[in-house]
């Protein structure tokens, strides 16, 4: 698979499944990779003697040759990132909950809140760092949006309407909507 880039790096174009050319000029290509995901876990484990950018990109290096063929390496910056902290992921929480909100807002003109214990939650519920933010999406999309969008629907099949939504946490952890 890497060999396919070489293209790409080295005469600035690929060719399709049809064999025509694509122009890869004046493009930037962004790849990820999991690759090292441990290695960051173990080095980011204690604060104190977490590796700056630099450190970081020179302590995965070993690690990535384990995956990626040197001449692939070699024509690529890797820009190493950082595990994302609990503030950032509960940032993360309440953005994603805003999208809601808009959401709630503009279907029904209902008001969408929410208490600290809800972003706690689902922050709480992301700590695997090889997903990222990616949880909190997960979370919304299979649980909360599920559950919301059925009491929603019921109130709307009943005949009344929405006036507002307030999203909380039972003792249990499990989410509830009050729906007015």
């Amino acid at each position: 698979m890497q060999d396919i880039f070489f293209q790409v790096f080295d005469m600035g174009n690929m060719k399709d499944g049809e064999g025509r050319d694509i122009d890869f000029k004046n493009t930037v290509v962004i790849m990820t990779s999991n690759a090292g995901t441990e290695l960051i876990n173990r080095l980011f484990a204690d604060p104190e003697t977490a590796p700056d950018a630099a450190g970081l990109a020179e302590a995965l290096m070993p690690e990535l040759m384990k995956y990626f063929k040197p001449a692939f390496l070699g024509r690529v910056t890797l820009v190493p990132y950082f595990p994302l902290s609990p503030d950032i992921i509960r940032k993360i929480v309440v953005l994603q909950l805003g999208r809601v909100k808009k959401r709630v807002h503009e279907s029904y003109q209902a008001a969408f809140q929410w208490g600290d214990e809800v972003v706690d939650t689902i922050a709480s519920r992301c700590t695997e760092t090889s997903s990222g933010a990616r949880n909190v999406e997960k979370i919304l999309s299979r649980t909360v949006l599920p559950e919301l969008s059925s009491r929603v629907l019921a109130k709307l099949a009943a005949g009344e309407t929405i006036g507002g939504v307030t999203m909380s946490v039972d003792s249990e952890g499990l989410f509830q909507h009050n729906i007015d």
